[in-house]
């Protein structure tokens, strides 16, 4: 994960790490897989692994019965549950002794790439200029803000420095502190009310109820602060409503207030729920900028695929009155919106890949026809053309020209780019500095923009690049690849290769192949500076953006619900491209899942036990069907919409036909693998991880099994060490695994 985004996107669980007392030692010597044909197989660990009682427990749905003896994993009441996982624990530890100097080594490596302050810069909204740092020593970033310093005039200026408020430093939030005020965990929970100032907690006035668990609840404000709004939605539904809002000051940036005094009569439900239907909703000098998928009825241009933009006056919201003005088009598909008072930014996807751009406001547009992004003077942000990845900075401020986004790529360390829509002009605010590699401010790796720019259409080629808007990568060293890879069905999937120049070696280097495939979300392939450790030792790290993931919205149907399986076929398909091209020894290849992602590689694993050499499934979604047979789990009902409903026989089927837990091959040669999961993860169970790992050594080949470790963490929640000193040691466990599964811990002597 790039040092920027982290700091710049906290979703981060703060957890402290548990040890045990003294752990038996497995060497390297007795690890083996000696089941999968490797010539110089030695014997398997002479410790074993812990073996889970079995409690018998008969599943009934749909016509079937079968028994699940690890049901009761998943009842944290029971005595022997807190005994079994910390046995399991040791266990890992254990089979992991002999990596300890080489993860040593690996926290060396990428604590040094990484600057002792890391910072992110300054961003306007209203008078303050917001901002982050991590302390150097510390693990977790501070939120700060500042009073912009604007050009006043001496006296003023000394006046202003004499009160102590010229440019002085206010802390907001410092996760440092926090982490050692609740240590663990933090959970946060949000409460909507609208309140009377003066009054106490009696006069609390509901606005909204929403009685459906298959619905979330969401509530802001209009980008420039007219409008609140409250959104309850699904994964592919939602209903909106608003509230107007009442300025008490009279300043563009100033404190807002629900008008309160006739709440329920003023909350305007806005769209009534329709299946597969979502809105997003702007406001702009009054009017409306609407965001939808809800069909057209006259439209012979639009395919009814992704969504298009409308917009009506706020007096019509209520009306059909809209004037849908912005339909996708076979280039670009619009994936959301941003709102300015001088400019409407709208993200795109263009085969794949991201694209920002700027119009105008107000639009110069006849109301009464529809129009495409190209008839309406855009600005298509310039960006770099290696497999960029393009996240939005805050953007906060209303009244602002300038759009911060910050790029990165698989070679590029993350670049913070202010574009200007007023000039049409963009500059570099801020490239992250990446230590102890070489030196990044040579000219072989400063980047000729020019020559690297995505053009989206003629004008574009006549922007002029200043020596201030360059940025570096490492294109030199490291090769990043983009391949289509041909499906069991014909379908091109793509398929990004990373690796070095120097070290990667054809037909003998090891590859770790990552995937997810799920919610429509688009595989992470930003710049990360722990990936250069497996990079400089001739390793291939390679993504498959295989579907069900990221894209449009196509892409996403392709592999959800009944499609899930078009999923685990393409990522086969990426697996085997990789060897067969030469890209990756043939025994050497490893595969890596997040969440979601590892229901993709446990489920490849269940059909292909030979195709990866070792594993690593992370808080993995593995008792698919027992989970999405559970309604009180808290996400189960929102993920009938991704996965299905087994409570109809036909989803019910297809499912089972796919759950790694319920199809794990009996007696087969697993690879080895490596199971994560956090005792208070509230979106996967901690179960599901050890109910697969006990399953799987029962039922699979024994001497393989006992190359399959859990590691759970006993106190943390579902996104892993939330400090960069935590991530580094948790990514250098995760490789050192990889080294020793893949039988090279002697190179590293």
């Amino acid at each position: 994960m790039a040092l920027l985004s982290f700091i710049l996107n906290q979703n981060c669980s703060l957890r402290r790490s548990l040890t045990f007392g003294l752990i038996p030692y497995i060497s390297s010597s007795l690890f083996s897989t000696l089941c999968r044909d490797h010539p110089s197989s030695p014997a398997p660990p002479l410790a074993s692994p812990p073996v889970p009682k079995k409690v018998p427990f008969t599943v009934s749905a749909q016509g079937r019965t079968w028994q699940d003896p690890y049901r009761w994993m998943s009842n944290t009441d029971d005595p022997d549950l807190s005994d079994h996982l910390n046995q399991e624990n040791s266990y890992a530890d254990a089979f992991m002794a002999d990596t300890r100097s080489l993860q040593r080594t690996l926290v060396s490596e990428m604590t040094s790439r990484v600057p002792t302050k890391i910072s992110t810069p300054p961003e306007l909204w209203g008078p303050w200029l917001y901002y982050q740092y991590i302390p150097e020593g510390k693990a977790y970033p501070v939120l700060c803000r500042r009073l912009e310093i604007k050009k006043k005039g001496w006296i003023k200026s000394f006046l202003c420095y004499a009160r102590g408020g010229f440019g002085k430093e206010e802390v907001l939030l410092d996760w440092n502190e926090i982490a050692k005020k609740y240590g663990k965990l933090l959970s946060f929970f949000l409460m909507v009310v609208c309140s009377k100032l003066g009054y106490d907690d009696m006069e609390n006035i509901t606005v909204f109820t929403e009685s459906d668990s298959s619905f979330c609840v969401d509530i802001t404000s209009t980008k420039d602060g007219k409008f609140i709004t409250v959104n309850s939605n699904s994964r592919t539904s939602s209903e909106e409503g608003i509230l107007p809002v009442q300025l008490l000051f009279p300043f563009q940036w100033s404190v807002y207030l629900i008008d309160s005094a006739n709440p329920l009569d003023r909350l305007q439900k806005v769209w009534k729920r329709v299946p597969g239907v979502q809105y997003f909703l702007e406001h702009h000098h009054g009017i409306f900028y609407v965001l939808t998928n809800a069909p057209l009825r006259e439209s012979k241009e639009w395919s009814g695929e992704g969504y298009y933009l409308a917009r009506c006056c706020v007096e019509d919201i209520l009306s059909s009155n809209w004037q849908n003005i912005i339909i996708p088009s076979e280039d670009f598909s619009i994936q959301d919106m941003d709102m300015f008072d001088g400019h409407l930014v709208l993200f795109l996807n263009k085969k794949d890949y991201s694209v920002f751009c700027s119009i105008d406001l107000p639009m110069a547009v006849h109301c009464k026809h529809q129009v495409k992004i190209e008839d309406l003077d855009p600005w298509f942000f310039p960006l770099p053309s290696n497999s960029c990845s393009v996240a939005p900075g805050s953007n906060h401020d209303f009244q602002n020209s300038a759009y911060r986004v910050v790029l990165s790529s698989p070679v590029m360390p993350d670049v913070v780019v202010d574009y200007d829509m007023s000039t049409r002009k963009f500059s570099v605010v801020q490239q992250e500095e990446v230590m102890g590699f070489c030196d990044s401010s040579s000219p072989a790796n400063e980047i000729d923009i020019n020559q690297t720019l995505v053009k989206q259409n003629e004008k574009d080629k006549n922007v002029q690049i200043s020596e201030s808007q360059r940025w570096k990568d490492f294109s030199g060293e490291y090769c990043c690849e983009r391949r289509e890879v041909i499906s069991h069905d014909g379908v091109k999937v793509p398929l990004t290769l990373l690796y070095s120049h120097t070290a990667w070696k054809k037909g003998r280097s090891p590859g770790l192949l990552h995937g997810y495939g799920a919610y429509g979300e688009v595989l992470d392939k930003s710049w990360c500076t722990d990936r250069l450790s497996l990079l400089d030792r001739g390793w291939v790290v390679a993504f498959a953006d295989v579907r069900g993931g990221g894209g449009d919205s196509s892409w996403h149907k392709a592999g959800s619900q009944f499609n899930k399986l078009n999923s685990i076929y393409d990522f086969v398909s990426c697996g085997n491209y990789l060897i067969k091209e030469g890209y990756v020894h043939s025994d050497q290849l490893g595969a890596i899942g997040h969440s979601a992602g590892g229901l993709l590689v446990g489920a490849t694993i269940n059909k292909y036990p030979d195709l990866f050499r070792a594993a690593i499934l992370k808080v993995p979604f593995l008792d698919v069907c027992n989970t999405l047979m559970d309604p009180s789990l808290p996400l189960t009902i929102l993920d009938y919409e991704e996965f299905g409903n087994p409570q109809i026989k036909s989803q019910f089927e297809h499912i089972l036909s796919y759950s790694p837990y319920d199809n794990i091959s009996q007696g087969s040669c697993y690879p080895s693998m490596l199971v994560t999961a956090s005792f208070h993860d509230s979106r996967v169970g901690f179960w599901e991880a050890a109910k697969w790992v006990a399953k799987v050594r029962d039922s699979t080949c024994p001497r393989c099994s006992c190359s399959v470790i859990l590691k759970t963490n006993m106190t943390g929640g579902h996104f892993g060490e939330g400090g960069r000193y935590a991530q580094n040691e948790e990514t250098a466990y995760d490789y050192a695994f990889l080294f020793k599964a893949m039988g090279m811990l002697k190179n590293e002597k």
